[in-house]
């Protein structure tokens, strides 16, 4: 069967990274944003340039409405969905937990928890649908783990709250042939440190990690698209921590 992938918050860093190699193993690819449309747009003809198929869809997904518009634009473009990365995500700025404004708190847990949960459901709506199994990666962050005092808890609470829906949903699909894993990266070299204030982050925190270096983007896609292959078949309701030691 044709492997179609959607993967969530893919024109910048890891999800566009999880978009190139998972096209290179064979998936037509259809890339979500919310509002860098110029930098989907160029990972779209980048893909298309190397031969495989893809469509870049606009949608925000803690908008169930948006989330649905993503799948059938999907399924009518590219044909059935069999697998879901749910990227997408925010952090609020850099703080402690008490100084962060109540409306970005419920802005990430709107977007990091209920977009995977959005997605998560039509996913499985469209795996079951087509009678075919299915997978879906949540990228979770080791955050979750750490809690990240004094930098970003609110965030870590909402990766956390990932991690054990990655669990539950899990164990609930597996007798479907419906698994459902996660990927815990470490500081990552993406433009979200910027975002969240600290542009020079990766690098001033790279001595607490045991390999010395942040990760790349690359570094993070290459599991996410091992755990949506089957050689991971045998692995559901996991997250893997891919972040250097920690």
């Amino acid at each position: 069967m044709k492997k179609v992938l959607i993967v969530t918050g893919a024109g910048r860093g890891i999800g566009a990274a999880v978009a190139r190699a998972a096209a290179r193993e064979g998936y037509a690819v259809a890339i979500n944003y919310r509002s860098d449309g110029g930098s989907a747009q160029r990972l779209l003809e980048e893909i298309q340039a190397a031969g495989s198929e893809a469509i870049a869809v606009r949608g925000d997904v803690g908008q169930e409405a948006d989330v649905a518009k993503l799948f059938t634009r999907t399924e009518a473009e590219l044909g059935p969905v069999t697998a879901l990365v749910n990227n997408a995500g925010i952090t609020g700025r850099l703080g402690p937990f008490l100084n962060a404004d109540a409306h970005v708190i419920e802005e990430i847990f709107r977007i990091n928890v209920h977009g995977v949960m959005h997605c998560s459901r039509a996913a499985v709506a469209a795996f079951r649908q087509h009678q075919q199994g299915g997978v879906i990666v949540n990228i979770s962050s080791i955050a979750a783990r750490t809690g990240s005092p004094g930098e970003y808890v609110h965030y870590a609470a909402s990766k956390a709250a990932v991690e054990a829906f990655t669990v539950g949903l899990g164990r609930d699909l597996a007798a479907e042939k419906i698994r459902v894993c996660g990927v815990a990266p470490g500081t990552t070299l993406t433009d979200i440190h910027a975002t969240m204030g600290d542009p020079d982050r990766p690098h001033r925190v790279a001595a607490r990690i045991p390999m010395q270096r942040p990760a790349t983007p690359e570094d993070i896609a290459e599991p996410v698209v091992w755990l949506l292959s089957p050689a991971a078949g045998y692995i559901t309701a996991a997250t893997i921590p891919v972040a250097g030691g920690l």
